[in-house]
């Protein structure tokens, strides 16, 4: 729990430090990118995982999160394999299969991600051959495990109800300069 407490504090601390000091748009100190979006945007990151992947600001502050709880890999591999996809080319297909392959799926890969014995045999059996679908299964499940585990987390988060409040406050003294 104390490691827990310290992984959260030291994130806080990093991303509001990030905050302060980081340009905005304009040019401005003071606006990290998670801040670009309107609050309205924010907020709405909460209604899905859908909604948050979509928004370029949300995918960089759940990365961001998911970095300080050292699973960066399930969006890697998820964003690797929306890019995976969207591939044309035979060539590229096979060689873009043995990265995400080699980086993700085969057993001791650097980035391994956490799937079931059957899926990552699955995946092992057909590499060489692949399609653009041979990552489906196991983008699922990473997908449903972000979906049902990481991301309730992420909105609980101090960093994440801290984005909602400073964008909140924000609002409140740009309408209300006197305060």
């Amino acid at each position: 729990m104390e490691r827990q407490w310290i992984t959260i504090q030291m994130f806080s601390k990093s991303v509001l430090d990030h905050i302060a000091h980081a340009p905005s748009p304009e040019g401005r100190k003071g606006r990290c990118c998670f801040h670009r979006s309107a609050p309205r945007e924010t907020m709405a990151w909460s209604e899905s995982v859908d909604t948050l992947l979509a928004n370029k600001d949300g995918l960089a502050a759940f990365r961001t999160f998911l970095k300080s709880e050292f699973s960066e890999e399930n969006i890697d591999f998820w964003m690797a394999c929306e890019d995976f996809k969207k591939t044309k080319s035979s060539a590229k297909i096979a060689s873009k299969a043995q990265k995400i392959y080699s980086e993700f799926i085969q057993a001791d890969a650097p980035r391994e991600i956490n799937i079931d014995f059957t899926t990552r045999d699955h995946i092992s059996q057909n590499i060489s051959e692949p399609t653009l679908k041979c990552f489906d299964d196991a983008q699922r499940l990473i997908y449903s495990l972000m979906a049902k585990d990481s991301f309730p987390r992420f909105l609980r988060s101090e960093v994440y109800e801290e984005l909602i409040n400073k964008q909140q406050n924000g609002n409140q003294k740009r309408w209300l300069p006197f305060l």
